[in-house]
């Protein structure tokens, strides 16, 4: 490396990036301890970190070469992307009342995950010639039915935490591009007006977990359990924690899925408001940066990739601290570079490198 390339990084989204990673394995360790499928306490946090590492290296490795270059492959990338759905859907196998993983030796992978970061991708190629031409619904149709195609295989799993996210990526993508505001407008209202129709498409432990998000009393040692635990770990850090391995909540295993989807949870038992205000803190950096790199990038292709990547992590952390907290219904998404996961990590990991890539580039021309 020399100094003119790490001129060009994006240090303060590098270190937030970073801090949040480390953070993410100090918690995961405290928060799988005590209850680790073998005999390695730190099962968990050592597999984790393994894999950051090995993110982290390819990462690097690809900040050597031009983001464009992914342009050329949108195409067979939407292609690849849709086929992987697909073997999920025949090839895969079921955990929690899901058909979501594919085993690839001693590896579990999450393909909805990597859908997520190649939606953006192709969608950012589709999109970059029709900057202000989204007028109409007629001009709209067919963006939309090219993000539908995937949201429906995602949705079908069913995991319709990560089928949002679709949505959320295709509304910051599509406002960056100067879409009509009244098609927005049209498209929300319309929302609200079939959700009575949607209602009845719903399966039932998706109303249930919306009646939950209203009162959580309704099911307490069912549907509710998950939330009514969170917030009682929340509320028991007050304002400095119980400290690292001494949740109550956590540590006797009364908080489920507490290095996944509720990791935030053990954050707010164990380091407090003070602990939960860092990581909150750190993910406001990265999404600063990210909306930063969308706004300096050298070209429409990278704008778009940028919108995208900084759509999708902020609705992550939207979604994820609000269900914890009670302030959102309950699902399966988890927090970026915090969740134990390694479809997960590598997708943030490699969206992360992306936005640093297209800072580079800008400052590459600058200097």
């Amino acid at each position: 490396m020399n100094k003119r390339w790490l001129r060009r990084l994006d240090f303060p989204l590098i270190f937030a990036s970073l801090a949040i990673i480390v953070m993410s394995l100090v918690v995961i360790g405290s928060a799988t301890h005590a209850n680790a499928p073998s005999d390695n306490r730190f099962f968990f946090v050592e597999r984790q970190g393994i894999f950051a590492v090995l993110n982290i290296a390819f990462a690097v490795f690809c900040m050597n070469f031009d983001y464009k270059m992914l342009e050329r492959y949108a195409k067979q990338l939407y292609v690849i992307n849709l086929l992987l759905l697909l073997a999920v859907m025949l090839f895969g196998h079921s955990a929690l009342g899901a058909q979501r993983w594919i085993q690839l030796g001693p590896v579990t992978i999450q393909p909805s995950e990597f859908a997520k970061l190649i939606m953006i991708i192709s969608l950012a190629s589709l999109l970059q010639d029709k900057v202000g031409k989204l007028n109409t619904l007629r001009e709209l149709a067919p963006i939309a039915l090219f993000v539908l195609v995937p949201f429906m295989l995602v949705l079908k799993q069913p995991d319709l935490g990560t089928s949002l996210v679709f949505i959320a990526i295709f509304f910051g993508m599509i406002f960056a591009c100067g879409v009509n505001l009244k098609i927005l407008g049209g498209i929300f209202f319309a929302g609200l007006a079939a959700s009575p129709v949607l209602w009845h498409f719903l399966k039932d432990y998706q109303k249930m977990r919306i009646m939950v998000f209203l009162d959580p009393n309704v099911d307490p040692l069912g549907s509710g359990y998950h939330i009514i635990q969170s917030k009682i770990a929340i509320g028991s850090g007050m304002i400095f924690g119980k400290g690292l391995f001494s949740g109550p909540q956590s540590q006797l295993n009364f908080l489920p899925e507490n290095h996944t989807d509720f990791i935030f949870a053990v954050v707010g038992e164990e380091l407090g408001f003070i602990g939960a205000a860092a990581l909150l803190l750190l993910y406001l950096i990265v999404l600063i940066r990210g909306m930063s790199i969308a706004r300096d990038a050298s070209d429409t292709f990278g704008m778009l990739l940028a919108v995208g990547i900084t759509s999708m992590l902020a609705f992550h952390v939207l979604v994820n601290v609000g269900m914890t907290t009670g302030i959102m219904p309950v699902t399966g998404i988890p927090l970026p570079l915090m969740s134990y996961g390694v479809s997960s990590l590598t997708t943030n990991i490699m969206a992360l490198a992306i936005l640093i890539n297209i800072h580079m580039k800008k400052q590459k021309l600058l200097f």
